[in-house]
């Protein structure tokens, strides 16, 4: 395995790539042509360049770029695609390229990669490779966040459709239609000799900055050794909405000292009925379940002043 160093100084001058872009993110189909030029612009040996047009390709489609043997493996889409690419590539003498194509963009916010498309191709030729932590749900890897309760029944329901015309207010429209049926949760978190219980409609694990496309607080991120569990108010309808309203206009303000906010490295979380689980916006399975950290498992091409543990 080659060092971060050595890895990036790779990059930067045999320029070896290979591409994927999610044809079906929101702007993936528009974008897929105009992404293959600027690399190839920007000095890039494109050893292989897929566009995905069907979901169910994806994981193939990126196990083949690797295969590849490119230094630096391209992935544009939205949240499920970098997903998608870390989990694959994570402990592997490969690094992972941005091109944030989706709908929030969660991800490239947290570890600083610009949402401009010239922006992001051109830190993939002047930035440094890092190394960042992956969270770790039963023995899948996830880059954002795990959301249970209403969050997953809404990104099970969301239509593609709507994502693709509104972009992430698809979700908070979603939501509006399911509220109204929706009944909350009794969950009990478990960590670090601790129990915490509380009744919620919503409660996330996150291991990285963003959710939704707005800070958590202002200092969590990706390399940090810590998840952040926290519910999303209480059990009624008026104090979800009004919870979801000040994390957004508040998240950059808050730390994680703050309450609700649970800071630590692993977790045994249950509810008090089989709940649905969302990671990174794709369904995963029903609570109970146990969730931790992979410290520094995925490299990734980030900007040159970038932090790095």
């Amino acid at each position: 395995m080659r060092t971060k160093q050595e890895l990036g100084a790779a990059i930067r001058e045999r320029r070896r790539a290979a591409l994927v872009v999610n044809a079906h993110s929101r702007r993936g189909r528009r974008l897929y042509e105009t992404v293959h030029s600027r690399l190839r612009a920007a000095g890039f040996t494109l050893l292989g360049a897929y566009p995905v047009d069907r979901p169910g390709e994806l994981d193939r489609v990126l196990a083949e770029a690797a295969g590849l043997g490119p230094d630096l493996l391209v992935a544009g889409g939205g949240d499920g695609t970098i997903g998608a690419a870390a989990r694959l590539l994570a402990h592997r003498d490969m690094a992972l390229g941005l091109l944030p194509l989706g709908t929030t963009n969660n991800f490239a916010r947290t570890v600083g990669v610009p949402l401009d498309l010239d922006a992001a191709v051109a830190l993939l030729t002047d930035g440094k490779v890092i190394d960042v932590d992956l969270g770790l749900i039963g023995d899948t890897r996830f880059t954002n966040h795990v959301g249970i309760g209403l969050s997953a029944d809404i990104m099970l329901t969301a239509p593609p459709r709507l994502k693709r015309v509104v972009g992430r207010l698809a979700y908070p429209l979603t939501a509006l239609g399911l509220l109204a049926r929706h009944r909350p949760l009794r969950v009990t978190v478990r960590a670090e000799g601790r129990e915490h219980g509380f009744a919620t409609h919503q409660v996330y694990v996150a291991n990285g900055g963003f959710h939704a496309g707005r800070p958590i607080t202002a200092d969590a991120n990706a390399d940090d050794r810590l998840l952040v569990a926290y519910p999303v108010g209480g059990p009624s309808r008026r104090g979800l909405l009004r919870e979801t309203a000040r994390n957004a206009a508040a998240g950059y303000r808050r730390t994680l000292g703050d309450e609700p906010f649970l800071a630590v490295r692993q977790l045994w979380l249950e509810t008090d009925r089989p709940a649905r689980i969302e990671v990174d916006g794709e369904p995963y399975g029903e609570t109970p379940v146990r969730i931790g950290l992979d410290p520094n498992a995925l490299r990734l091409m980030a900007a040159a002043d970038s932090p790095d543990r």
